[in-house]
């Protein structure tokens, strides 16, 4: 079976878990576990923060910087496909009493900035206070670029907002773009970055910030139950994940691409040309009767995992080969020609 369905998926490699079984460990809630405390200095570090803070998952990475900028009644500013709006549950407006406003996205994922001034509320006791602005970076796969994200942050700080990067694949926008890291994540405030998708880890992001920023949310992580005892062995496929696994996204990349270009010239398919290793495709209205779940389960018959919930998305990684691709594409075709 080949599984595209997400970068997620993947396994920890035989060296990975070598990392982790050597891995010395303490107790994280105590602050004490060596492992955590170098991956926390490393990330905060590469990424141009004075702080960060180990999480079991992106989910609550991005609930913890929320509910750390914001209080009950206020607000933030999010894209209408968002994952921290639209994909985790909303849990900023069920746990901590946050109004997300919603905007309209570009096909980048862009929000234009005259969309984010005019949703930026009043000082007046009938609004929410419009506290934050939060983007993602890559969204769907596509690529942030630097020049845009620093022309927003600095107009929403001149505002009176802060900013926060939900980066759950930052590193893939880093080396697609050419852009280090760090330079993608300058002008936010706080950055979540996840270790568990294209970097190959079993568990595991990271919030990142100012200190006092970072206390608030180890409170909330502590809240939401993400207090953590011996999670060095964790901490460590992350470790190795940032020193083995990043360049090696470009090979994620090329998959994509091999992927999208084999299925070209389908009729009533449009396959959208990926920036790093998302791949979507969208059907055209004669083919609705088999779309997306129908599609969806025959792509499992021939032996190819992906998701349809809006559009077919198929999800390069290092667990899939070049020969898996080709296969991959094949059986696509036969389903869908």
């Amino acid at each position: 079976m080949i599984d595209l369905r997400s970068d997620t998926v993947t396994r920890p490699t035989a060296a990975m878990r070598e990392a982790m079984l050597q891995a010395p460990v303490g107790d994280d809630v105590f602050g004490d576990d060596p492992t955590v405390n170098a991956l926390q200095e490393r990330i905060a570090a590469d990424l141009g923060f004075e702080a960060a803070l180990f999480m079991p998952t992106g989910t609550q990475s991005n609930l913890c910087a929320l509910m750390a900028h914001c209080e009950r009644g206020d607000e933030y500013l999010v894209g209408q496909m968002a994952h921290t709006y639209r994909w985790e549950g909303g849990g900023a407006a069920v746990l901590g009493s946050i109004q997300p406003q919603p905007l309209p996205q570009g096909q980048d994922g862009r929000i234009e900035w005259a969309e984010i001034e005019a949703a930026i509320k009043p000082r007046d006791a009938h609004f929410a206070r419009t506290r934050l602005l939060s983007l993602e970076n890559t969204w769907g796969g596509q690529v942030l670029e630097a020049a845009y994200t620093a022309d927003v942050t600095d107009k929403a700080h001149a505002r009176g907002l802060s900013t926060h990067l939900d980066g759950a694949r930052l590193f893939n926008a880093a080396v697609a773009s050419g852009v280090a890291a760090r330079e993608l994540t300058r002008g936010f405030d706080s950055v979540s970055v996840c270790f568990s998708k294209g970097l190959g880890a079993p568990v595991g992001s990271a919030l990142c910030g100012s200190r006092e920023l970072i206390g608030r949310a180890h409170r909330w992580r502590k809240m939401t139950g993400g207090g953590l005892r011996q999670a060095g062995v964790l901490a460590a496929a992350a470790l190795y994940a940032l020193d083995h696994h990043v360049q090696r996204l470009a090979q994620d990349h090329a998959h994509a691409r091999m992927l999208a270009e084999g299925l070209q010239g389908l009729p009533g398919v449009r396959v959208q040309t990926p920036q790093t290793n998302i791949v979507f495709v969208d059907l055209d209205a004669s083919m609705q009767h088999r779309y997306p779940q129908g599609v969806v389960s025959a792509l499992q018959h021939e032996g190819v995992l992906c998701t349809g919930l809006y559009r077919l998305r198929l999800v390069t990684h290092l667990d899939v080969s070049a020969h898996q691709i080709e296969a991959a594409v094949a059986a696509i075709r036969r389903v869908l020609g």
